[in-house]
Protein backbone atom coordinates (compact mmCIF):
# COMPACT_ATOMS: atom_id res chain seq x y z
CA UNK A 1 0.00 0.00 0.00
CA UNK A 2 1.23 3.54 -0.97
CA UNK A 3 0.51 5.86 1.58
CA UNK A 4 0.80 9.86 1.32
CA UNK A 5 -1.04 12.08 3.65
CA UNK A 6 -4.09 12.72 1.64
CA UNK A 7 -3.74 10.17 -0.79
CA UNK A 8 -3.39 5.85 -0.56
CA UNK A 9 -3.75 3.20 -2.80
CA UNK A 10 -4.17 -0.68 -2.30
CA UNK A 11 -4.36 -3.19 -4.66
CA UNK A 12 -6.07 -6.13 -3.41
CA UNK A 13 -5.46 -8.14 -6.95
CA UNK A 14 -2.57 -10.27 -7.87
CA UNK A 15 -2.92 -7.65 -10.96
CA UNK A 16 0.06 -5.31 -11.57
CA UNK A 17 -1.06 -1.85 -11.82
CA UNK A 18 0.01 0.40 -14.40
CA UNK A 19 2.82 3.29 -13.41
CA UNK A 20 0.49 6.05 -13.99
CA UNK A 21 0.36 9.21 -11.54
CA UNK A 22 -2.48 8.80 -9.76
CA UNK A 23 -1.87 11.43 -6.90
CA UNK A 24 -1.12 13.89 -9.59
CA UNK A 25 -4.36 12.95 -11.29
CA UNK A 26 -6.31 13.58 -7.67
CA UNK A 27 -4.53 16.94 -7.06
CA UNK A 28 -5.75 18.38 -10.57
CA UNK A 29 -9.21 17.42 -10.02
CA UNK A 30 -10.02 17.19 -6.60
CA UNK A 31 -6.67 19.64 -4.75
CA UNK A 32 -4.10 18.52 -2.76
CA UNK A 33 -6.15 18.57 0.75
CA UNK A 34 -8.60 16.07 -0.24
CA UNK A 35 -8.29 12.70 1.01
CA UNK A 36 -8.86 10.03 -1.35
CA UNK A 37 -8.26 6.46 -1.22
CA UNK A 38 -8.04 4.35 -4.20
CA UNK A 39 -8.71 0.67 -4.10
CA UNK A 40 -8.20 -1.64 -6.83
CA UNK A 41 -10.63 -4.90 -6.67
CA UNK A 42 -11.98 -8.03 -8.20
CA UNK A 43 -15.21 -9.27 -9.99
CA UNK A 44 -16.38 -10.44 -6.59
CA UNK A 45 -16.36 -7.19 -4.60
CA UNK A 46 -17.09 -5.51 -7.28
CA UNK A 47 -20.54 -6.85 -7.70
CA UNK A 48 -21.00 -7.03 -3.93
CA UNK A 49 -20.45 -3.23 -3.92
CA UNK A 50 -22.30 -2.15 -7.17
CA UNK A 51 -25.31 -4.65 -5.95
CA UNK A 52 -25.27 -2.92 -2.64
CA UNK A 53 -24.91 0.79 -3.65
CA UNK A 54 -26.68 0.75 -7.47
CA UNK A 55 -28.85 -2.23 -6.86
CA UNK A 56 -27.55 -4.02 -9.99
CA UNK A 57 -25.93 -7.54 -9.72
CA UNK A 58 -22.98 -7.61 -11.95
CA UNK A 59 -19.58 -6.83 -11.73
CA UNK A 60 -18.67 -2.78 -13.13
CA UNK A 61 -15.27 -0.98 -13.75
CA UNK A 62 -15.54 1.76 -11.54
CA UNK A 63 -17.20 2.72 -8.45
CA UNK A 64 -16.70 6.08 -6.57
CA UNK A 65 -18.04 6.81 -3.18
CA UNK A 66 -18.00 10.74 -1.99
CA UNK A 67 -17.56 10.15 1.74
CA UNK A 68 -17.72 14.12 2.38
CA UNK A 69 -16.80 17.29 0.73
CA UNK A 70 -13.63 16.36 1.29
CA UNK A 71 -13.16 12.70 1.55
CA UNK A 72 -13.60 9.73 -0.88
CA UNK A 73 -13.00 6.17 -2.64
CA UNK A 74 -12.49 5.18 -5.69
CA UNK A 75 -12.76 1.76 -6.34
CA UNK A 76 -11.46 0.32 -9.93
CA UNK A 77 -12.07 -3.42 -11.31
CA UNK A 78 -8.80 -4.42 -12.59
CA UNK A 79 -9.75 -7.85 -14.48
CA UNK A 80 -12.82 -6.20 -15.85
CA UNK A 81 -11.04 -3.14 -16.60
CA UNK A 82 -8.68 -5.07 -18.61
CA UNK A 83 -11.10 -6.71 -20.23
CA UNK A 84 -12.98 -3.34 -21.39
CA UNK A 85 -9.75 -1.69 -22.31
CA UNK A 86 -10.02 -4.05 -25.68
CA UNK A 87 -13.59 -2.96 -26.34
CA UNK A 88 -12.64 0.55 -26.15
CA UNK A 89 -9.18 0.00 -28.17
CA UNK A 90 -7.16 1.79 -25.71
CA UNK A 91 -4.15 -0.02 -23.98
CA UNK A 92 -4.53 -1.44 -20.58
CA UNK A 93 -2.73 1.23 -18.74
CA UNK A 94 -4.16 4.10 -20.68
CA UNK A 95 -8.12 2.43 -19.46
CA UNK A 96 -7.28 2.67 -16.34
CA UNK A 97 -6.05 6.39 -16.38
CA UNK A 98 -9.40 7.11 -18.43
CA UNK A 99 -11.20 5.06 -15.31
CA UNK A 100 -9.45 7.30 -12.80
CA UNK A 101 -10.08 10.51 -13.92
CA UNK A 102 -13.41 9.76 -14.54
CA UNK A 103 -14.11 8.38 -10.77
CA UNK A 104 -12.09 11.94 -9.89
CA UNK A 105 -14.27 14.19 -12.13
CA UNK A 106 -17.31 11.77 -10.54
CA UNK A 107 -16.34 12.58 -6.82
CA UNK A 108 -15.99 16.22 -7.99
CA UNK A 109 -19.95 16.74 -8.16
CA UNK A 110 -19.88 15.84 -11.96
CA UNK A 111 -22.89 13.86 -12.88
CA UNK A 112 -22.63 12.20 -16.52
CA UNK A 113 -23.16 14.82 -19.22
CA UNK A 114 -21.57 16.93 -21.79
CA UNK A 115 -20.26 19.26 -19.14
CA UNK A 116 -18.01 16.37 -17.44
CA UNK A 117 -17.23 15.55 -21.27
CA UNK A 118 -15.53 17.99 -20.97
CA UNK A 119 -13.72 18.43 -18.20
CA UNK A 120 -12.78 14.89 -18.57
CA UNK A 121 -11.18 15.39 -21.91
CA UNK A 122 -9.27 19.02 -20.50
CA UNK A 123 -7.83 16.28 -17.52
CA UNK A 124 -7.27 13.47 -20.24
CA UNK A 125 -4.80 15.72 -22.34
CA UNK A 126 -3.15 17.09 -19.45
CA UNK A 127 -1.99 13.92 -18.90
CA UNK A 128 -2.03 12.24 -22.16
CA UNK A 129 -5.06 9.54 -21.63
Amino acid sequence: MILEKNFSIKNTTKGKLPSLPFENMKNEVLGKKYELSLVFIGDKLSRRLNKEYRKKDKPTNILSFPLSDTTGEIFINLSFAKKEAKKFDRDFSNFIGFLVIHGLVHLKGFEHSSRMEEKEIKIRKKFNI
